[in-house]
């Protein structure tokens, strides 16, 4: 038996497990924990918003100007 056909080939890239982000401090404490649903809902909320504003500046530049009512009697008590 040779050497070579008793080593193991390196294991293949399983690209169905997903990721997670470990954030720790100086001090090798563990501050934070990312995981993919995390970087999802960031993503959904982004998104969410960046509609919300298109819809909101649309909205806004096709809606009447509000303008004030012009009084009709001057105010009852004038200081000068």
């Amino acid at each position: 038996m040779n050497k070579f056909e008793s080593r193991r080939s390196q294991p293949a890239l399983n690209t169905e497990e997903g990721w997670l982000v470990q954030v720790y401090g100086s001090n090798r404490r563990l501050l934070c924990v990312l995981d993919p649903s995390h970087g999802w809902i960031f993503l959904l909320g982004c998104g969410f918003g960046l509609l919300l504003s298109v819809i909101w500046i649309n909205i806004a530049r096709y809606s009447s100007p509000s303008e004030p009512t012009p009084a009709a009697e001057p105010p009852a008590f004038q200081v000068d």
